[in-house]
């Protein structure tokens, strides 16, 4: 079995491996980092829960720490990750903290919804770091606070996922305003034309990395659907909930108002719960997610735009209140109990009007989801949750 060793990452990196408790790269992983590592661009078909963040920062800080900056930092970094949520921003920034924490790298955020003035403070001496949303890094460059003339390497992530929020013509110009680029990468669930046309654009003889197909990661995640009339749906989830295997719950509902009001019809059962979608201030949502990692919040209910790059550890179960009306988000939500290679359960409570909705779904995974009675027991994971891999 390969090692990070065997994958010629230096000692400082490999012990704060070790102390995040990773010991085994994941296939993605084990792909990408010699490819990065020699400087190759790099288009990269994966999904959250692959590794895929640990594939592109490893190498990335590995090259940072070699080599000797081109240009200036003043107001610009070596390195520009761009995302399309606050949350997987946020995300990214903490894997490179915890995984260059011997190396001395300086990285920051940049994302809307809060004050600027921070943001603008940090980057005035520069960062080797950035990773940054869109919107307000354009916003910044405009006001002059930011240039990107030091950036050396540029990841896109999620790249499909900018696409769907209307991102596109913003990484666009931001790419091309990294005129010194040497390394570019991309990477993507999947691979709409427009993706595929900017990938074409951007990236020099890249090598092509490809995870566990998305409808593959539902084989080692147990899976049940529950029928259930939609006014009952609150009292089915309460006596799901007082069986203590479900100790971290995501909880995901189509709408920000229903995420509202199943908080408080499980506050009034006696849950501890959370919600986090689009109408939540930035500082609540991260509170929401703080909490829910540290175990204060046992149940967090999201909807799907907020959710995308949560990476959470030992979520036990995901709790479909509503079935998404689209079947890949089903994949990409239940893959948040299964991160990379870990087991889970994932629940689905669908009423009469979402059996065209779990139709789909069954077509896309290839099976059947069994169904579950009304609870009494539920379904455990198939495996303790673990970190697997970075």
């Amino acid at each position: 079995m390969i090692s990070f060793e065997d994958l010629a990452l230096v000692e400082p990196i490999r012990r704060a491996l070790n102390e995040e408790g990773y010991s085994q790269p994941t296939p993605i992983q084990v792909q990408a980092i010699p490819h990065l590592l020699a400087g190759r661009d790099l288009l990269g078909i994966a999904q959250t829960g692959t590794g895929k963040t640990a594939a592109f920062a490893l190498p990335i800080l590995q090259r940072l720490a070699a080599e000797k900056p081109t240009a200036s930092r003043r107001k610009s970094a070596r390195v520009l990750v761009l995302t399309p949520t606050r949350e997987l921003a946020l995300q990214i920034d903490e894997s490179f903290r915890a995984y260059g924490r011997h190396l001395g790298q300086r990285s920051t955020v940049i994302f809307g919804g809060v004050g600027q003035h921070p943001q603008v403070t940090t980057m005035a001496r520069g960062v080797d770091i950035l990773v940054a949303t869109p919107g307000r890094l354009l916003d910044l460059i405009g006001q002059g606070h930011v240039g990107l003339d030091a950036v050396e390497t540029v990841v896109l992530d999620e790249a499909d996922r900018m696409l769907d929020m209307g991102f596109i013509h913003d990484v666009k110009k931001l790419v091309a305003m990294a005129k010194n680029r040497r390394q570019t990468l991309l990477f993507s669930a999947t691979m709409p034309p427009d993706i595929a046309r900017l990938a074409a654009g951007i990236l020099r003889d890249p090598v092509r990395v490809e995870a566990t197909p998305p409808a593959t990661t539902v084989e080692i995640i147990e899976q049940r659907v529950v029928f259930v009339e939609r006014g009952d749906k609150r009292d089915v989830l309460c006596a799901m909930l007082r069986d203590p295997a479900m100790a971290r719950v995501l909880v995901f509902t189509r709408t920000k108002h229903l995420a509202n009001r199943v908080v408080e019809q499980l506050g009034r059962s006696g849950f501890v719960a959370d919600a986090i979608h689009g109408n939540k201030s930035q500082s609540a949502r991260q509170r929401a997610l703080e909490a829910f990692r540290a175990g204060r919040v046992r149940v967090l209910v999201a909807t799907d735009i907020a959710a995308r790059g949560i990476d959470i550890d030992g979520i036990t179960h995901v709790v479909n209140y509503e079935l998404p009306n689209v079947p890949e988000t089903y994949v990409h939500r239940i893959g948040r109990t299964a991160r990379a290679g870990a087991g889970g359960a994932a629940i689905s409570l669908c009423d009469g009007e979402e059996r065209a909705y779990l139709r789909d779904i069954e077509r896309l995974i290839g099976q059947r989801v069994p169904v579950f009675g009304r609870p009494g027991a539920q379904p455990r994971p198939t495996a303790s949750p673990r970190k697997a891999a970075a």
